[in-house]
């Protein structure tokens, strides 16, 4: 019995959530897992007795998808930072303002960061 490449999928996927923040790298890597897993569930559905890990490729694309679904997320967040950088100075500064245990240097430079951006 042959077995398909669950591995290379796998490997694709994890890259894929790996990068799912690295400007849209990690939705390329998902959709080339989904379209090897594709590929090869086609192969195992056309003779099933030949493959011994039909499941694991399905289990394989199962997770491909996953991958692509939180690398859209990634990608989604990105636009949104662009489009609304002051939205995101003003969250990201919140987070830290009444926070002790920054330094008021770290503080000055992310509020220098804000007005550079034209936000404050």
């Amino acid at each position: 019995m042959q077995k398909l490449n669950t591995t290379l999928v796998y490997i694709l996927s994890i890259i894929g959530i790996i990068c799912c923040c690295a400007y849209g790298l990690g939705t390329i890597s998902a959709i080339v897992a989904i379209i090897i897993a594709t590929q090869e569930l086609k192969k195992y559905n056309a003779n099933p007795e030949e493959y011994s890990n039909g499941s694991a490729m399905k289990s394989a694309r199962i997770f491909a998808i996953v991958s692509l679904f939180i690398s859209f997320i990634g990608v989604a967040f990105i636009v949104w930072l662009i489009i609304n950088p002051c939205e995101f100075f003003d969250w990201y500064i919140g987070m830290f303002e009444n926070n002790p245990n920054i330094p008021a240097e770290t503080m000055e430079q992310l509020y220098e960061a804000a007005e550079n951006a034209g936000c404050r």
